[in-house]
C-alpha cells in the first residue's frame, strides 16, 4: 500500500435504509454507489477514508411492515439488515462500518447529545396538539399519518414531510383532510409534551453563519434549497421526541415512555458508528481523528434526505458544541458537503413497491454481473436533475461501451501481445511523438478524473475515462500493430508496450466504479495483491445481545492512484474477456418482470 504524506481523514457517511423493504436501483445510486466509489477513489489516493452507515431500526416504517404482517419489529428489521448486507456485499460497497440503530452503543450516543443539547439550552418542552387515532387508542407518530399537502396539493404527503415538493411540517395536522395511512380512519388532536430542539436558537448562535460560507462546491440545489430555509423562509422548534414504544427512550427522569424522534436520533448514527467502529478495533479514541481533527466529511443522501443532512444535522453539531472531550476547543466537526443526489425512476415513472416496478438489486445481482449494474447506475447517475432506468439503456451501454470500447480494448491489446510476443510485454525501445503524446494524454486525462472524482461529478469521471478509453482504441487504428507485425515487430512491439502503460492507467481510473473488472485486469497485468481490501461480515458482542455488521479491511491493499508501469520482460496471464456481451432479449425478459406482481415493496 502507498504511503501519502499529505493524507487527509475523510469521513463517509451514507444515508440509513429503513429496515422495512428490499433495496431498489433508485437507493443504490441515489446515496450508496456513489459513497463507494467515492470512497474507493480517496483510498487509491493514500487518504484515511471512514465509511460509515447502517440500518435504520427505528423508523416508523419498521413499524408499520411489522404491524402489517404481524410479526415482532426485532424480527423485521433484522430480515432486512441482513438483506441490506446481501446486496452491499454483492455490488462490493465497502463499509468500514454497516451497523444499525439497535445496538447499545447507538443507544448511548443519541442519549448523550440529547443530553449536551439540553445542558447547553438548545433544547425546550412544549405541548402540542397530535393525532391522535381513538380506533387505535394512541397517539400517531407522523409517519403513521397522511394527507394532503397544504403547499403542493399531493395527495400522498406524510405527516411530517412532503415528499412531493419536501415542505416540512410542524405537525401533521398542517395537512388537508389528515388520515390514519393504516386504517384511513379519523383523527383527532389531542395534547401531549414533548421536547424541541430550538433551532431558531442554533441558527443566530452560529448555523447561518456557516451555511453562508464559501460553499460553492457544494451542488447548486442543495445550496440553495439550504441557504432559502435558513436565511429567508427562517427555522422553527421541531420536536424531538414521539409518543411511540419504539425506540430510544428520552434521557430525561419522568418522561422515559418518551422516545427520540427518528430524524433527530437517525442522523447520530453517523457519530455513534464511527464510535463503534473504533471500538471494535481496539482503539476506542481514533474515531476522533474525523470528528475533532481537521478532516472533510462527506454526507451521501437523496434530496428527500437533504434538510436532516444539510441543515438539522450541523445543528445537532453546533448545539452539542463538544462531546467526551474537556477542552473547550474541541468542537464535533460540522459537514464539508452533502453531495445528495435526486431521484431515479423506472422506465418513465416512478418506482413502486407495490406495482413491483423497480430493479430489485438482489434480484438483478443473480442474473448481472456487479460491475456491469454499478457502470450503467454511475452513467446514469441522478446527480443534478432525475434520471431514468430503462433497460433498452442497460443492455445498450453494457454492450456498447464496457464491451466494445474499454473491454475490446484490453482484449485486443493483451491478445495481440500474446500472438505477436508469446504474452510477454514488448520492450519498447525508443518511443515516438505519438507513443509519448498518447501517455502525457492519459497522464494528464489521470488527473483530470481525479478533481472529478473529488468534487463528486462521478458521471464526469466516467465519461472522461470512456473518452480516454477511445483515445487510446484510436491511438491503435493509427498505429495498426496487426499491419506492422507483418514488416516491422520493433514498432509492433513499441506500440503495444505504449498500449499496455495506458491501460494500466486506465485501470485505476476505473476502478472506484467497477472494481471487480479492475482486480482481474490488474491481474492480468502480472501486477500482484488486491487494489482494494476486503470486505466481510463480524459479529459484535454487546451486553444485551450480538449484532451482525459488514467491515472493511484495506491492510492488504496495494491499489494507488497512479500509473503502474508494466515492466518490458514481463510475462502475462492468458488473457480473459473482462465482460459479457447482454443479449437483445433481456430487455423483453426484463419489461416482462415488471409486469409479474412481485412481493417487493418500496423502502421509503
Amino acid at each position: 500500500m502507498s504511503t501519502n504524506t499529505n493524507a487527509e481523514h475523510i469521513l463517509i457517511g451514507v444515508a440509513w435504509p429503513y429496515a422495512n423493504a428490499d433495496i431498489h436501483q433508485g437507493n443504490v445510486t441515489g446515496s450508496y454507489l456513489p459513497a463507494d466509489i467515492y470512497a474507493r477513489f480517496h483510498r487509491l489516493k493514500g487518504n484515511h477514508v471512514l465509511m460509515v452507515s447502517g440500518s435504520d431500526s427505528h423508523g416508523t416504517p419498521v413499524t408499520v411492515a411489522a404491524e402489517r404482517e404481524g410479526v415482532t419489529i426485532t424480527e423485521i428489521f433484522e430480515r432486512y439488515h441482513g438483506r441490506f448486507m446481501d446486496v452491499f456485499e454483492g455490488l462490493g460497497l465497502t463499509y468500514d462500518l454497516f451497523t444499525h440503530t439497535d445496538t447499545e452503543n447507538h443507544h448511548k450516543v443519541s442519549q448523550d447529545i440529547f443530553t449536551a443539547l439540553l445542558d447547553n439550552g438548545y433544547i425546550y418542552r412544549k405541548v402540542t396538539k397530535q393525532m391522535y387515532s381513538a380506533a387505535a387508542d394512541r397517539f400517531l407518530p407522523d409517519r403513521y399519518v397522511e394527507g394532503t399537502c397544504p403547499k403542493c396539493g399531493y395527495t400522498g404527503a406524510r405527516g411530517d414531510q412532503c415528499d412531493n415538493c419536501n415542505t416540512l411540517f410542524e405537525s401533521a395536522s398542517e395537512l388537508v383532510n389528515p388520515h390514519s395511512a393504516t386504517d384511513n380512519s379519523e383523527l383527532e388532536l389531542r395534547d401531549t409534551e414533548h421536547f424541541f430542539i430550538d433551532l431558531p436558537a442554533i441558527a443566530d448562535d452560529g448555523l447561518k453563519e456557516w451555511i453562508m460560507e464559501d460553499k460553492s462546491y457544494w451542488r447548486l440545489q442543495v445550496l440553495n434549497f439550504s441557504r432559502k430555509l435558513i436565511m429567508e423562509e427562517g427555522l422553527i422548534g421541531r420536536a424531538v421526541t414521539r409518543d411511540m414504544n419504539w425506540g430510544i427512550s428520552a434521557p430525561v427522569k419522568g418522561y422515559e415512555h418518551k422516545v427520540l424522534y427518528v430524524w433527530f436520533e437517525a442522523v447520530i448514527g453517523y457519530l455513534s458508528a464511527s464510535i463503534e467502529w473504533a471500538k471494535n478495533k481496539g482503539t476506542p479514541d481514533a474515531w476522533k481523528a474525523w470528528w475533532y481533527e481537521p478532516a472533510r466529511t462527506f454526507y451521501f443522501v437523496g434530496k428527500d434526505n437533504i434538510p436532516f443532512h444539510a441543515i438539522f444535522w450541523p445543528a445537532q453539531l453546533m448545539g452539542t458544541k463538544r462531546l467526551y472531550e474537556t477542552d473547550e476547543s474541541k468542537l464535533l466537526n460540522l459537514p464539508y458537503d452533502v453531495p445528495a443526489n435526486q431521484f431515479m425512476n423506472m422506465e418513465g415513472q416512478k418506482i413502486s413497491g407495490s406495482r413491483n416496478w423497480g430493479v430489485w438489486m438482489l434480484d438483478a445481482l443473480t442474473r448481472y454481473d456487479p460491475d456491469s449494474l454499478r457502470y450503467y447506475l454511475t452513467a446514469v447517475m441522478p446527480e443534478s436533475r432525475d434520471s431514468d432506468w430503462a433497460w433498452q439503456g442497460f443492455v445498450d451501454r453494457n454492450n456498447g461501451e464496457l464491451v466494445s470500447n474499454w473491454g475490446n480494448l484490453v482484449n485486443r491489446v493483451l491478445n495481440m501481445t500474446k500472438r505477436y510476443f508469446k504474452g510477454v510485454v514488448p520492450d519498447a525501445g525508443e518511443m515516438g511523438d505519438v507513443d509519448n503524446a498518447l501517455l502525457a494524454a492519459i497522464d494528464a486525462g489521470m488527473e483530470t478524473v481525479s478533481g472529478l472524482y473529488d468534487g463528486c461529478h462521478f458521471r464526469a469521471a466516467t465519461q472522461e475515462t470512456l473518452r480516454l478509453s477511445s483515445l487510446v482504441n484510436q491511438y491503435l487504428e493509427q498505429k495498426s500493430p496487426w499491419s506492422t507485425a507483418k514488416t516491422d515487430m520493433a514498432e509492433t512491439g513499441r506500440t503495444l508496450y505504449t498500449a499496455i502503460q495506458a491501460i494500466s492507467a486506465l485501470k485505476v481510473m476505473w476502478s472506484p466504479v467497477i472494481p471487480f473488472s479492475s482486480q482481474k485486469l490488474h491481474e492480468l497485468l502480472g501486477e500482484e495483491g488486491q487494489l482494494f481490501g476486503t470486505q466481510q461480515r463480524e459479529t459484535y458482542e454487546e451486553s444485551a445481545r450480538s449484532h451482525v455488521g459488514l467491515t472493511y479491511d484495506g491492510t492488504t491493499a496495494v491499489g494507488a492512484w497512479t500509473r503502474s508501469i508494466i515492466p518490458a520482460g514481463r510475462q502475462l496471464p492468458k488473457p480473459k474477456p473482462l465482460f459479457k456481451r447482454l443479449e437483445t432479449a433481456v430487455v423483453d425478459e426484463e419489461m416482462a418482470r415488471l409486469k409479474t406482481a412481485g412481493k417487493q415493496q418500496v423502502c421509503k
